[in-house]
């Protein structure tokens, strides 16, 4: 059969996987080193200085090419590294058509980074990817596409954004972390770069802090691989380690993800104090049949708006949470719960979250793999 060709359940333990040569270690070790002893100069063991490369953080980067279908990878020290290096690709007067509705962190980097060294971004509804098209112009040199989306849980067509993206000859970037290549492999349905939040899904377990890129070309690989090493936002080995090894249980707490994500979001679409509830499993949602085609099941992550609730009405059902803790970030075993407003999405001005849909009132679930009859209890005491 051969590792090349495992399934995905197989390819999160195996892929790109070989047993250390040093002591046959089943788990790549972690190499805790800076610099690789050299038998003349420049003649080593394709390790010279962990900035570079490192032995774990490669073993990490060959699992990552493999579950998302993939060439090459490599990891960062955050997901905003990731896009950073990313858009580092850029140059003054380039423009870059962005989701609108994002994680809070790829707009505050878009606008008050990037926009001042000349790089103009547009920020568009791609619910319809045919708006895409009223925006590419000749200095158009990147695509960033997000979806499901933060926190509106927008579904974008991929495939058919790939199609405009070569149809024009832009890379075609998605942001993969809601969905994971465990649903969705952007790669296969016409992407150039897939980015990720490792801190989330990928590691599981809110330990570590990290983010990724995926490429099939080599050109693009060997372009970001230069950016990573002269701009030195890598990761450190025992971080990879951590990565790494959260990637091999991926496939089982996506599927409990899924499971209890599922039973949370009809509890709270039956709840009469609940007025909308946003989570791309609904065949009400607007692209339901493209989040279908494109994504094998529908994750773990949902919003909800409580009925007739301002902000601090929403703040104080959050406060009453007890198994939902209240945090940042997503992904981990344990369920989460957030305030996008004055949490993910602060940084965002109230006009343009508003226009997005992001109101006060806003919360966002990041439902774990906890007994979903103990999330369902807890939100029922917090909401009443």
């Amino acid at each position: 059969m051969g590792k090349n060709n495992l399934k995905f359940n197989s390819k999160t333990i195996h892929g790109g996987q070989e047993p250390d040569k040093a002591y046959g270690a089943v788990m790549p070790p972690i190499y805790q080193t800076s610099t690789y002893a050299q038998t003349a100069p420049g003649v080593h063991n394709g390790y010279e200085y962990s900035r570079s490369a490192n032995p774990t953080r490669t073993a990490l980067e060959k699992s990552l090419a493999s579950i998302e279908n993939g060439n090459y990878g490599l990891v960062f020290g955050s997901g905003i590294a990731a896009i950073d290096a990313v858009i580092k690709l850029l140059s003054p007067g380039d423009e870059v058509i962005s989701t609108s509705d994002l994680y809070g962190g790829s707009y505050r980097l878009f606008k008050q980074v990037y926009e001042k060294f000349g790089i103009i971004f547009h920020f568009v509804d791609m619910s319809n990817t045919s708006t895409i098209e009223n925006y590419i112009n000749s200095n158009t040199k990147l695509i960033w596409v997000e979806t499901p989306t933060n926190p509106m849980m927008n579904i974008i067509d991929i495939a058919a954004a790939g199609k405009i993206a070569k149809k024009h000859n832009i890379p075609l970037a998605v942001d993969n972390t809601f969905a994971t290549p465990y649903l969705q492999t952007p790669l296969d349905l016409g992407a150039d770069i897939v980015m990720h939040s490792a801190t989330k899904y990928l590691g599981g377990h809110s330990d570590v802090v990290m983010g990724a890129l995926i490429v099939n070309n080599k050109d693009l690989a060997d372009k970001l691989y230069f950016i990573q090493k002269a701009s030195g936002a890598i990761c450190g080995p025992m971080d990879s380690f951590l990565v790494l090894r959260g990637i091999k249980t991926l496939h089982v707490r996506m599927q409990r993800h899924c499971e209890n994500g599922k039973a949370i979001a009809n509890y709270l679409a039956n709840h009469p104090k609940v007025e909308k509830v946003f989570w791309p499993g609904f065949d009400t949602h607007p692209n339901y049949n493209i989040a279908k085609s494109q994504m094998k099941g529908f994750g773990g992550m949902l919003s909800f708006i409580p009925k007739g609730a301002d902000y601090n009405e929403a703040i104080e059902i959050i406060k009453k949470l007890e198994v939902f803790t209240l945090a940042e970030s997503l992904g981990g075993v344990e369920s989460l719960a957030g305030h996008p407003a004055s949490m993910t999405h602060a940084s965002m001005p109230k006009k343009e979250r508003e226009k997005n849909g992001i109101v006060d009132s806003l919360i966002r679930l990041s439902v774990g793999i906890e007994d979903e009859n103990d999330l369902i209890d807890d939100l029922k005491q917090a909401i009443g």
